[in-house]
Order: C-alpha cells, then sequence, then structure tokens
C-alpha cells in the first residue's frame, strides 16, 4: 500500500491508494502532521511507501521521523515526468502543477488536456496531444478573494463562500458573494474559451478544495475530481518506479 501526502498553502490532504485503488482521503493541519500520519499507519499497517510534494513550508526534515516506517520518496522538480517541459522558467514552475500535468497525461493520454486546480490559487496548466507542457495562468482562489476584500478595505466583512442569491447584490455581502463567486466562475468560463479559440477539443480536469463547489457553476463540460492532485502522486510515483 501507498501513503500519499499533498502539503499545501493552507491545509494537507493525504490518501492511501492499494495500487491504483484510492482507499480513503484525509484532510489535517500542518501542526497536526506527525500525528495523524502516525494515526494513518495504525490504521494501515500494509503501507510500505510514502510519495510527498509539497509547496508548503513543511521541511523534508519533518517526514524523516517516519524512515523507520516505511520508504519515504520526495517528488521534485529533478523527478521524471511523462512531459516535455516548455515553460520558460521551469525551475519556478511549483510541484503541484508539474504533478497535475503529469497525472493529466497519463490518465488521458493522446489528447489536448486543460487542468485547472481550484485552491488558495487557481492554476491553470495546458498539455497538448504531443505531451508538451507549455504553462497557464494563476489567480487569487475564493478565500483568497474574500480575504483580500476584507485585509484591504476599511469596513468590508470577512466572508466565507456562499451561493449568491442573485448577480445582482442587494446587500454588501450579498454584493461580495456575487462578486468573488460569479467573478471566479466567469474567470474559469473566460479562460476556457480563450484555449478553445485555438484548440478545437480538449479535456477540462476541474480539482482542487473548491473543485465540487464551482463545477455546477461552469457553462463548460469539465471532469471534476477534487482528489485528482494526490491520484496524480500516485500515479507520478508509479511512472517514477517504471
Amino acid at each position: 500500500m501507498l501513503l500519499t501526502i499533498d502539503v499545501g498553502n493552507t491545509r494537507i490532504k493525504a490518501a492511501v491508494f492499494e495500487e491504483n485503488t484510492l482507499t480513503e482521503v484525509f484532510i489535517f493541519t500542518k501542526e497536526s502532521l506527525l500525528d495523524e500520519v502516525q494515526t494513518i499507519l495504525k490504521n494501515f499497517p500494509e503501507i510500505e511507501n510514502l510519495v510527498v510534494a509539497s509547496v508548503g513550508t513543511i521541511e523534508k526534515k519533518e517526514f524523516l521521523s517516519l524512515e523507520n516506517k516505511m520508504k519515504i520518496h520526495f517528488i521534485t522538480q529533478e523527478s521524471a515526468f511523462p512531459f516535455t517541459n516548455a515553460y520558460s522558467t521551469p525551475k519556478t514552475l511549483g510541484i503541484d502543477r508539474m504533478v497535475l500535468a503529469a497525472g493529466a497525461v497519463l490518465q488521458f493520454p493522446n489528447q489536448h488536456r486543460l487542468v485547472i486546480d481550484a485552491g488558495t490559487c487557481i492554476t491553470y496548466d495546458f498539455i497538448d496531444d504531443n505531451n508538451t507542457y507549455f504553462g497557464g495562468a494563476i489567480s487569487p482562489g475564493i478565500r483568497l478573494r474574500y480575504q483580500t476584500l476584507n485585509d484591504y478595505t476599511a469596513k468590508l466583512p470577512l466572508l466565507t463562500k456562499k451561493d449568491p442569491y442573485h448577480f445582482i447584490g442587494n446587500s454588501t455581502e450579498e454584493a461580495m458573494h456575487s462578486g468573488v463567486i460569479n467573478g471566479v466562475a466567469l474567470e474559469i468560463d473566460g479562460f476556457i474559451e480563450l484555449y478553445q479559440s485555438q484548440y478545437a477539443k480538449f479535456i477540462i480536469i476541474l480539482t482542487g478544495g473548491d473543485a465540487e463547489f464551482l463545477a455546477k457553476r461552469l457553462k463548460n463540460t469539465i471532469f471534476a475530481n477534487s482528489n485528482f492532485l494526490l491520484e496524480s502522486l500516485n500515479q507520478t510515483f508509479q511512472y517514477n518506479q517504471k
């Protein structure tokens, strides 16, 4: 069995895999990392490998205390990936975006792919049918937009995501919900239309913590999977083993 861990900007997600079958998903804070992993290992003693990708602030050394329990593998920019990287600044490309691109190539071969990761930031990553990674875009995610409205104004409150009743907000809070939620949905649809103007056909993969919340608001047909990064971590590990 395999344990994958995605260290994000705001939280940690983990998943247990039996080969390519996802068994269970866990979400926890960075402060509880070791305790949570110990609990997972207690419940799944068959785990032999831990695969880690991190864009957060947790150092590798924090995982090394687990070396006596299983083999630890860090996915880095030096790992093998199933695509040609045409990004002009490859050293600045986040490992999460690289893993998502790898998962898109391995799960959806021989076609154009657009991966949209709706988390703290919203990232767009495009890989063509020749398995060339070109890049994409980065913008603030839902929570970050709400936080920015509160941080950089004197009187706007800090809200959490909520469906706006109408695109015309009839109160300050409803106007904020409309601006943030409709703004994100229109942004995503707008980016998809830009890609459609250049590429006749491609698969759209929507993932991240806000994937399920946003999926029903988008007018384009998408493949929504909030665990796509965890699955891609497993597949990237298997690809490196081969």
